[in-house]
This record gives structure tokens, C-alpha cells and sequence, in this order.
């Protein structure tokens, strides 16, 4: 996929969290790419890895910066959290630009925001991990992934891990 298609969607994504008086910052972007990329068949083509706080895309880090150095995006100081992003009228250009595709994959979009828009970063760190967690032990069963996820991430308790491993299993059905 070409970095403007990516950008576009990203900018939706925000575009759609803002609507839903959600979070912007950084974690909220990371997850919800990560979420629409392994959930949906909409993929961008990051690469994710586990890191501090659950999945994590270098790349999309180095997107978000040159989407600022480009003028599609602002990242607005907000203290005591930290930033978040708004979209500057470059970005309202390139969205319009990719208004077709973003049109076709709106319901994925709307999926994954509507599912972390209200979450806070403590939970999108345990949906997203459940997530990975899920995608690397397919077959197993709702407690061992718990269980593992728990070996992960020890300040995640067992049957909060199976909580949003159901949520997950629920996600991937749709």
C-alpha cells in the first residue's frame, strides 16, 4: 500500500475517534492500525511487535512523525497525558483525495473505532495484547491464552486476560 492511501486511513481514524470524543495520542493510533490490520481484511502493511505497552509498529511511529513534518497532522500538547493528534486542512485534502477506498473499507474503520473509541490506554494495551496473543496461539483455548497472555504482561490478572480474550474471539467473528 502506498504511504498517501496509508496516511488517508490513519486520518480517517482519527477523523472517526475525535467523533466519538476519544483519545488521539499516540496508543490509540498504534492500536487501532494494529486492530483494523489483523482484525479486518484492510491492511496496511505495518510491522507490529510486542513491546511495553502491547503491539507496536516502528513504522507507524516514523508515519505519525513525517505526517507532521508534511503538514497533514498537529500534535496537540495536552497535559498532563501527553499529545493528540488533529488533522490540518493538507490532511482533510488527502482524505478527500482517497474518499473511494476509505468509502469501501468504512465499515472496517467503524468496527475498530467503535470497539477502543471510549477504552483507556490501560485497555487498549490489554485488548491489543489479547489480540496477539490470540493470532500467535490460535488453537488454544481461552485459558491458556489468558494464562499466557498473564506471562507476558504479569500486571494483567488471569481473568482480566480471559475477559478481553473473549472480546477478541467476539471481534474475530465478526
Amino acid at each position: 500500500m502506498d504511504n498517501y492511501k496509508r496516511y488517508s486511513l490513519i486520518i480517517r481514524i482519527i477523523e472517526k475517534l475525535v467523533k466519538k470524543e476519544s483519545w488521539c495520542g499516540d496508543t490509540h493510533i498504534q492500536k487501532a492500525i494494529y486492530l483494523l490490520q489483523e482484525i479486518t481484511n484492510v491492511n496496511p502493511e505495518y510491522r507490529f511487535i510486542l513491546y511495553k505497552h502491547g503491539p507496536y509498529s516502528f513504522d507507524l511511529s516514523d508515519d505519525l512523525r513525517s505526517m507532521r513534518a508534511d503538514g497533514y497532522l498537529d500534535l496537540e500538547p495536552t497535559y498532563p497525558y501527553g499529545g493528540c493528534y488533529t488533522i490540518r486542512k493538507r490532511g482533510n485534502y488527502l482524505r478527500e483525495y482517497y474518499r473511494d477506498y476509505l468509502n469501501k473499507n468504512e465499515d472496517q474503520i467503524d468496527l475498530i473505532t467503535e470497539t477502543i473509541g471510549n477504552l483507556t490506554v490501560v485497555n487498549l494495551e490489554k485488548l491489543s495484547t489479547a489480540l496477539y496473543v490470540t493470532k500467535e496461539k490460535r488453537d488454544s483455548s481461552v485459558v491458556r491464552r489468558a494464562a499466557y497472555l498473564n506471562r507476558l504482561k504479569p500486571h494483567v490478572k488471569v481473568k482480566e486476560a480471559e475477559r478481553f480474550i473473549k472480546k477478541v474471539d467476539t471481534l474475530l467473528r465478526r
